[in-house]
């Protein structure tokens, strides 16, 4: 079991921290459209489910981006804050798309309108899905990895595995 742990410790730690981002940028998310559908019984958005997700969204998204970049990933490679940013809400755009797809089915397909209803289907089934996502991506294309951290990976697995 620890011979697992040592190999996959790097990947765990990212995991962990990625997770830790997670919840208080869902917190954010979470919290922001619930103000801005129900603050005050109907809030300001309260006839606008969708424009009321795509800001909470937004405000958590502009957290958990500096969150990763500064923590999560600290240690991989820099690249460009414009090639990064990009792609980083590129990426949450796709994963926003998810959670809107949901809350839009649930909402106006299947007429599931009350704040429970579309709390699920936004913020528990849409962000669960969107994050599986965002979590590969961002390994794969935004915070990408560095040569010599792929290296050093592989020289921690070869010397173990051959115990």
């Amino acid at each position: 079991m620890s011979h697992l742990y040592r190999r996959f410790r790097h990947v765990i730690h990212e995991l962990a921290k990625f997770g830790v981002v997670g919840v208080v940028a869902y917190i954010i998310d979470f919290g922001s459209f619930n103000i801005l559908r129900y603050a005050g019984g109907q809030g300001p958005l309260f006839d606008h489910p969708l424009t009321a997700k795509a800001i909470a969204a937004l405000l958590g998204m502009t957290f958990a981006y500096f969150a990763n970049r500064h923590w999560t990933w600290s240690d991989r490679e820099r690249t460009s804050f414009r090639r990064e940013y990009s792609l980083f809400f590129l990426v949450n755009g796709v994963a926003l798309a998810i959670a809107l797809g949901v809350l839009w089915f649930s909402h106006y397909v299947l007429n599931f309108t009350s704040p429970l209803a579309d709390n699920i289907s936004a913020n528990v089934i849409g962000v669960g899905l969107g994050t599986a996502f965002r979590f590969y991506a961002y390994r794969r294309w935004v915070f990408r990895e560095t040569a010599d951290l792929a290296l050093a990976d592989d020289d921690s697995t070869v010397g173990t595995s051959q115990r």
